[in-house]
Order: structure tokens, then sequence, then C-alpha cells
């Protein structure tokens, strides 16, 4: 097994979903370690959410506010204050130049040192994780770092509203079947497990997610070559 990079905080990082919940359940722990270390973090969900939910008396026309309330108390919980939404269909989402535009309006105007998305492609070992909306949202995200977002000549309509091309350097990818970065959470993990039971909505049994979690993240320390007691989660990492 190929030796894993440690994932080191920068200054700026934007995380790409498309649901809420998905970034706490991928990133979270990442997310809390890179707030304590200073840096600054952004969120943009691409769906509200529309399509999840496991409560039939829950009218079905409240899930996409009642998603986003939850995400922002979830992002609080780490420590982020900034969550924007772009409200694309939940369960029907392409990677479209419309979506492309969009995340690549918010990495001109964030310009961060780092972004962190889905994986565009299938895990067979962990199918949940590849969800079709998760790698239109990843694939359409790739797509916006390179080559539109740095692309001045893409979009004219984001230089008309004073945003210039930007160069994205790095791009961690979650839930890849191959990963090869990983950040250590063991100090975190609480911070991630209180942001995921911000989703409520999503949570039939919540008393499971901590066990259900720590044996995922357990599963990453080993992969990352971490003692018993630590917890990771890991990535595949994309210098552009």
């Amino acid at each position: 097994m190929a030796e894993l990079e440690h994932i080191e905080p920068v200054d700026k990082v934007l995380v790409v979903m498309a649901h809420p919940d998905d970034v706490d359940f991928g990133v979270a722990g990442s997310v809390a370690s890179w707030i304590k270390a200073g840096s600054e973090v952004s969120y943009l969900v691409v769906t509200d959410g529309d399509a999840g939910g496991f409560d039939p008396a829950i009218d079905r026309s409240d899930i996409p506010l009642i998603r986003r309330g939850e995400q922002k108390k979830a992002a609080e919980a780490v420590g982020v204050s900034s969550v924007e939404f772009l409200g694309y269909k939940d369960g029907a989402l392409k990677n479209t130049l419309d979506l492309v535009r969009d995340i690549s309006r918010v990495i001109r105007s964030f310009r961060p040192d780092r972004v962190v998305c889905q994986s565009p492609e299938r895990n067979l070992q962990r199918v949940p994780s590849s969800h079709p909306d998760h790698r239109a949202a990843g694939d359409a995200t790739l797509d916006a770092v390179y080559p539109y977002a740095r692309n001045p000549f893409a979009f004219p309509e984001l230089l008309e509203d004073g945003l210039e091309a930007y160069i994205v350097k790095e791009v961690l990818i979650t839930a890849h079947p191959s990963p090869n970065a990983y950040v250590d959470v063991t100090d975190t993990f609480k911070d991630k497990i209180a942001a995921i039971l911000c989703h409520h909505s999503q949570l039939p049994d919540p008393d499971s997610v901590e066990a259900m979690v720590k044996s995922w993240l357990s599963q990453g320390a080993r992969y990352a070559g971490l003692g018993d007691d630590s917890l990771a989660e890991v990535f595949y990492k994309v210098t552009v």
C-alpha cells in the first residue's frame, strides 16, 4: 500500500458538495481541524436536498428550508459561517455548463487555495457515497477548477460582474476509490459528530451515527498508517 500524504491546512478552503449533510459526513472533521488552525472555510451546497428525509408526515415542500437550516447549524458546529446554496433539484443533478458557471462564479469570488469536492468516479467499495448527484457535482467542480474558473475568456458574464479569472492549485476529492492523502481527525471527531447530528431530518436512528462514522474513520486511519486509536478522513489529492 502506498504511503498517504498528510494534508496541511491552507489559508482558504471552498467545499463544494451536492446535498446538505454531504460535507459533514465527508469532510467536517478536516474542516474543524483547519478552522482551529486558522483557515477560512466556505461551503457551497449545490442542491437543497429536497428528495431527502425519512418522515412522510413532513410536507415535502418544507424539506428545502429544513435542510438549509440544518446545514447552517452543522456549519456553525465546526466553526464555518459562510454557507451558500445553488438550489438545483435533488436527484436530477447533471454536469451542465450552467452548473459549471455557477461553481466558477463562487471560485472566482472566494478565491480559495484549496477546493474540496466529491468523486466523479463510482466507488464500488462504498456505493452510497457514489450517488449520481455526488458524481455530477464532483465532475462539474473539477470542470470549474479547470479550465473554466481560470480561463478569462470563459463565461464573459462573470468578468462583467467583476470576477476575474482565478487559478485553484489544489483539489481534495472525497470518497475516491484510491485515496492518496489524509487528515488526522482524532481530535475533531466530536465536532464532526455534532455537525452530522444537526441533520435531524435525515437520521431515523441518530444513536447509531457515532459508531458507524467511527468505523469509517478507523478504516481511514488504518489506510493512512496511523495508530489503532486514531481516526482519519481520506482523500484523493490533485495538484492542478
